[in-house]
């Protein structure tokens, strides 16, 4: 935060100060009371299982510089201690009025699979013009986007958020905080299906990224996705599509693979503006996020090729297949999240990968996919029938369901059933994978967070450092 004082606070909340300074000076603000970055104000969050207001003692010995609070109306404390009905509604209107005083363009990501790799594409293809702010790793809630967006300062050109949602109104309270100026879906898919009923329905919920976005904003969508394809701006703004198929505005052709990493020539419809782009990530799916940040490039007055170099350096983001390779094993790390979509394009990278020994799945449960969950878990067996792997390890009894698809997908050509592994708590399979693995293996990994797969590819990293 620039230039703010806990008296702006109080006014924009219409808080009411109990004590302290208020002139006193806030550049930060934290929900976490063991991390303070300087000057901090602290915001106790009220949870189903902990009242953070507990820890406002612990917050203000790290050094935090004033706090929020919404179980005190007296306070006698150096400290500046500020009154408020609702502690997050009170984030988010801090969020809000941050977000008036902030004049720069901010580009909101959302989608159900690979918003995470979208944004960090679209920020390095914008770097190639200006100095760009991006959502620091995944705070992209109704909590972190209101702190993502206090952290831009005036030396910021433009910015790329990520907006994420779960339940049915919450993308409504983030755009609101957020105000993009433009947005981009990456695609309609099956995460949180459990909580919203269908891919419709997700659908709506994502496009309400659009409602704080003014006249003449944008709107990128996916033109590969059937959903997307069809939706349209809300009124006064622009639709932009980007993808490979025939119809989009912005196009990848001549798509290849080149030891897993795409290169293809993206094309701009609309002014015959072309350039060659090859990636430094793997995955051809890898090019739906490229032409988005491309697009929204172009559209910000990049050219095609300034954006295609600025991609050029983006080599994948933490715990999204990340390549890690070390004494002749290859591990793509894929192990921060999953759904049907992601997981059959970390299988499809896999296969993609050149190998001198065994390509080895080891997949976990998928999670929040409803009453279906087993059937789509069947799907990704079925997949993999026909991108046949060598050996296929399942962490949970979800996971299970994959082995159940494989068989049946392989049934009249057992040739391709792979050797199947079934565990059911991560520990087991952090002790016997490592010494599984052999000179030339690739093994994937990929499940959902909480299924804790990153520790089993620490303890696979572990064993192979000498």
């Amino acid at each position: 935060m620039e230039e703010v004082r806990v008296k702006d606070i109080v006014e924009a909340l219409g808080g009411r100060l109990l004590c302290g300074n208020p002139e006193a000076s806030l550049m930060h603000i934290s929900i976490d009371s063991r991390v303070m970055k300087g000057n901090d104000l602290f915001v106790p969050l009220i949870g189903e299982k902990t009242d953070a207001h507990d820890f406002i003692g612990q917050a203000l010995e790290n050094g935090a510089a004033a706090v929020l609070t919404s179980r005190h109306s007296q306070m006698e404390s150096h400290c500046p201690w500020i009154q408020v009905e609702d502690t997050r509604k009170a984030l988010q209107a801090i969020g809000s009025w941050y977000r008036a005083r902030l004049s720069l363009p901010l580009i909101g990501v959302t989608g159900s699979v690979g918003k995470t790799t979208a944004r960090e594409m679209v920020a390095a293809a914008l770097s190639a013009r200006y100095k760009v702010y991006k959502t620091p790793g995944n705070s992209n809630s109704q909590v972190g986007v209101p702190i993502t967006v206090s952290e831009i300062t005036g030396e910021d050109e433009i910015g790329v958020i990520e907006l994420g949602m779960s339940f049915p109104g919450e993308m409504e309270r983030i755009a609101m905080v957020a105000k993009v100026s433009q947005a981009v879906i990456t695609n309609i898919g099956l995460a949180h299906i459990g909580q919203l009923g269908s891919k419709e329905n997700i659908c709506r919920e994502k496009l309400h990224i659009q409602d704080g976005m003014g006249e003449g904003g944008i709107l990128y969508v996916n033109g590969d996705d059937p959903i997307l394809a069809k939706v349209k701006a809300k009124k006064g703004c622009k639709r932009v599509s980007y993808g490979l198929s025939e119809g989009c505005d912005y196009q990848a052709v001549d798509m290849d693979v080149e030891e897993g990493k795409p290169v293809f020539t993206a094309v701009c419809k609309a002014t015959g503006e072309s350039a060659w782009v090859r990636l430094n990530v793997f995955g051809r799916h890898m090019a739906q996020n490229a032409m988005a940040a491309l697009a929204v490039a172009a559209e910000n007055g990049v050219p095609l090729k300034d954006g295609a170099k600025a991609l050029e350096g983006f080599s994948g983001f933490q715990g999204r297949q990340q390549i890690i390779k070390a004494n002749g094993i290859t591990i793509i790390d894929d192990s921060y999240n999953a759904s049907p979509v992601s997981m059959k394009a970390g299988i499809q990278v896999l296969r993609d990968m050149p190998v001198k020994g065994r390509r080895i799945a080891v997949l976990a449960d998928m999670k929040e996919l409803g009453d279906e969950a087993s059937s789509y878990h069947q799907e990704i067996g079925k997949f993999l029938a026909k991108k046949p792997v060598d050996v296929l390890i399942l962490l949970g009894d979800l996971a299970a369901e994959i082995g159940t698809g494989v068989r049946d997908g392989c049934k009249g050509d057992e040739g391709k059933l792979p050797q199947i592994h079934l565990f059911s708590h991560k520990d087991a399979l952090k002790e016997w994978l490592p010494g599984q693995l052999r000179d030339g293996d690739c093994l994937l990994f990929k499940g959902s967070n909480s299924m804790g797969l990153k520790s089993v590819v620490l303890a696979c990293q572990s064993n192979l450092t000498p």
